[in-house]
């Protein structure tokens, strides 16, 4: 896995107000957590966050120089602008080499669906448990070869050396379908729910009716 170094600064401004200046500044605001110890408020110089995660992944262990100390971390959840896409708070996991910790790897699905075949992926990550300074930025799963009909759930990972599969082995992670089938059950949902509209919208239409005289009624009243 990557290992960046980064420059931290503690932080003594807290709040929405305190996390927008921190943010014109060209920094993220961020939290360390773990080992028990109180969090520690911080600020990580943006752009080179934004590059840490982007070549090394969501996964990628940082080297915080931090008021004269090195201190490990790992992102463990990260907030993003709607809008932007910018990072507007970090909540990192303070680790130690040796460490094991349990994490949640995204899974890359490559190679190329079998003619008339749909691929349906049913999950996007994975939970395993790795050693702090060896984790894995994904989860590679090939779906060439792969026949209409075939399936693959969690237990057919194939993980690297020392990473152990947290999530339940039995969790699917893809499906090929059959393309004709996936379109017809497709079209026969959409016909039973024009069906239904149509039943609900007959039965409003005489209740409708009826409740129109004694409206009118009680507005002559």
């Amino acid at each position: 896995m990557s290992e960046v170094r980064l420059s931290a600064e503690s932080r003594t401004e807290f709040g929405k107000g305190g996390a927008r200046r921190t943010r014109r500044a060209g920094k993220i605001p961020a939290v360390i957590y773990g080992h028990g110890e109180e969090p520690r408020h911080v600020s990580l110089p943006a752009r080179e966050f934004t590059s840490a995660v982007r070549n090394g992944g969501v996964n990628v262990l940082l080297t915080l120089d931090l008021d004269g100390t090195e201190q490990l971390a790992i992102p463990k959840a990260i907030q993003r602008h709607a809008l932007k896409g910018t990072y507007d708070h970090v909540d990192l996991l303070a680790v130690r080499r040796g460490e094991k910790v349990t994490i949640d790897v995204p899974i890359q699905i490559v190679g190329d669906v079998v003619a008339g075949g749909l691929l349906a992926q049913d999950a996007n990550s994975v939970s395993v448990e790795a050693e702090a300074t060896h984790l894995p930025s994904e989860v590679e799963v090939s779906i060439d070869g792969l026949a209409i009909g075939s399936h693959i759930s969690a237990g057919d990972l194939k993980l690297a050396s020392g990473v152990t599969l947290i999530t339940d082995p039995a969790t699917l992670i893809l499906v090929i379908n059959d393309q004709a089938a996936a379109a017809a059950a497709s079209d026969a949902d959409l016909e039973a729910a024009d069906e239904a509209a149509a039943e609900a919208n007959a039965d409003a239409a005489p209740a409708a009716e009826e409740a129109a005289p004694a409206a009118e009624e009680a507005a002559a009243e």
